[in-house]
């Protein structure tokens, strides 16, 4: 029997908001909105094409097969349209969400994994919680079992 065990475990990392913090991700917000804008353009683009390319290879393009491509076709951009949409109002919103933020804030920025050694007697939950306090990249604390 062992006494003792290695087990992964994620810590949440935690940004101070500071006007570099905020210029960042607004600035990556920014850009991940405009290739949403330029990922609908294509997609618009690529599924005229598409549809233009079955009416012009059929010899009757009111044969109701070639409508039924033809339709399958704009749903299947349609979906895409919507889900790109969806991507698009999410970023808006964290986007406004950041907007938002005041200096010195301390906001979660995201997950990092580790591992921990466990013994006999610890309390596991303690073990398994971990975050991180960065301020500009830099590590501010380290809190462990809160």
């Amino acid at each position: 029997m062992a006494d003792q065990l290695t087990i992964k475990r994620n810590i949440t990392v935690r940004a101070v908001v500071t006007p570099r913090w905020k210029e960042e991700a607004e600035r990556e917000l920014s850009q991940a909105i405009s290739t949403t804008d330029q990922q609908l353009a294509q997609l618009e683009q690529e599924g005229q094409e598409v549809v233009a390319e079955i009416r012009r290879q059929s010899a009757n393009p009111l044969d109701p097969r070639i409508q039924e491509q033809v339709a399958g076709v704009q749903q299947q951009v349609a979906a895409k349209r919507a889900e790109l949409e969806e991507q698009k109002r999410n970023l808006l919103d964290q986007q406004a969400t950041v907007q938002g933020l005041e200096f010195e804030q301390i906001v979660d920025q995201g997950q990092l994994e580790s591992t921990v050694a466990i013994q006999v007697g610890d309390n596991i939950v303690e073990k398994l919680q971990a975050a991180i306090v960065v301020r500009d990249g830099v590590v501010q604390a380290i809190s462990e079992g809160a």
